[in-house]
């Protein structure tokens, strides 16, 4: 039983860590533009498609990886400058507005890649091997520690990028307030770039970590970005710490209600924690900044 027990924690810490990846990419677009990037699981499509495209043709990991993470980042900026830009010039829309606009690109992202990839789903090499490891009671996967360590330095990066870079400083200013940061000389047009390709660069990389594990197609990022969303609403939304809390929370959540209770009801487990977050504690864990645009 405590080796089962551990194997349950060990698969819910490694999807948590993916969840916690799509959920930071959702804090920072939301703390941008006030707005809930519903695009954010197709950055995740994206990685991974393009990871298994680029060693298609015959890169190694090394050079497909980062270069799967860079191309999504450029459509991450693409879909700021064409379908949320000028949207916002003048202050036409308004943050439902702009929600329904990241769903038609999120339709549109997935269209897209039917046609340049295809149906079937696609896996990557392991990193690393594919020998399972013995820890304690559970086996683990090589890559499931992949996983967690380039969750971990993504973290950790992103820290140490808003804390002490001048573009990490300037999006926290516009975040705490857009009309002060304006009147400083913040470029908030720059500062909204510059936060969807961030959470591009994090959903694939999420994307490129566990397509090795789980696979990825077209349509993988529908089901990982309503958990990441899930997920930074448990943490609370626009919370960095909260989202990576929320995350590995719902990971595990889902890990050891699969195994102790059943896997047919896995992913459920985020619809149920949306709706108790939104009735329970609206806030989340970490409790919500809230703002109000006059």
């Amino acid at each position: 039983m405590g080796g089962s027990w551990l194997q349950f924690v060990a698969g819910g810490l490694t999807a948590g860590a993916i969840y916690a990846l799509v959920a930071l990419g959702f804090s920072i677009v939301y703390n941008a533009s006030h707005a809930i990037n519903f695009a954010q699981g197709e950055f995740v499509m994206i990685g991974g498609m393009g990871a298994v495209s680029l060693v298609g043709l015959g890169l190694p990991l090394a050079v497909a990886v980062p270069l799967a993470v860079v191309g999504a980042m450029l459509v991450g900026v693409l879909v700021q400058r064409l379908a949320i830009e000028p949207a916002q010039v003048g202050g036409k829309a308004d943050v439902v507005t702009l929600i329904i606009i990241t769903i038609g690109v999120a339709l549109f992202l997935r269209g897209a890649a039917q046609v340049v990839w295809d149906k079937r789903f696609h896996s990557l090499p392991a990193f690393s091997g594919s020998e399972p490891i013995a820890i304690g009671g559970a086996t683990v996967l090589p890559q499931s520690l992949w996983v967690l360590g380039g969750a971990a330095l993504a973290v950790f990066a992103l820290g140490w990028f808003f804390n002490r870079t001048l573009y990490g400083k300037a999006m926290r200013a516009t975040a705490l307030n857009p009309l002060a940061a304006r009147l400083m000389g913040v470029s908030t047009r720059c500062v909204m770039r510059v936060s969807f390709a961030l959470a591009a660069a994090l959903g694939a990389l999420g994307g490129v970590l566990t397509a090795p594990i789980t696979f990825t197609s077209y349509d993988v990022g529908v089901m990982l970005g309503l958990k990441g969303f899930a997920a930074a609403m448990l943490g609370g939304l626009g919370s960095f710490g909260g989202a990576v809390a929320g995350g590995l929370l719902l990971g595990l959540m889902e890990g050891l209600g699969a195994g102790f209770i059943s896997s047919a009801y896995k992913d459920a487990i985020a619809f149920v924690v949306i709706l108790a977050v939104l009735y329970f504690m609206p806030g989340g864990l970490a409790g919500a900044r809230r703002s109000e645009r006059v």
